[in-house]
């Protein structure tokens, strides 16, 4: 696991106080849209508990509660399109929308993948990510 996926399941498992890391993880030197980006769809689409529909109950409170104004472009997207066509809208957009992006599937990871822990997980697991220190 490296420094960002590190950081990103430090954020979804409430090891790392969710402002703290994000910020840290915005201003990380190494800083990449692309990457980030890429690991969140895979951390959320795989915590989601059921794989055929990404619009659980979890998922849709997480996209109701994400700690940023509702009228931000990202935000919008995820309300406004089907998961899979939020994500393709999302990994293009313009570039003073990044951040915000990054911030809002951050939350939405850690709202999944708590539901994950919670359930599928709660007897443990082998998934790298729920057992960092």
């Amino acid at each position: 696991m490296n420094k960002i996926e590190r950081i990103i399941n430090e954020i979804a498992q409430n090891k790392i106080e969710f402002d703290k890391g994000c910020i840290t993880l915005l201003n990380d030197k190494d800083f990449n849209f692309e990457t980030i980006f890429n690991y969140l769809q895979d951390y959320i689409f795989n915590s989601i508990p059921e794989k055929t529909n990404y619009n659980t109950e979890t998922y849709q409170n997480a996209i109701k509660t994400i700690p940023l104004k509702s009228t931000f472009t990202p935000i919008v997207i995820l309300k406004s399109f089907e998961t899979k066509i939020a994500f393709n809208k999302l990994e293009n957009i313009i570039e003073n929308e990044r951040q915000k992006t990054i911030i809002a599937l951050l939350w939405i990871l850690k709202q999944t993948d708590t539901e994950r822990r919670n359930t599928e997980c709660r007897n443990g697991c082998g998934h790298e990510w729920h057992n960092i220190e």
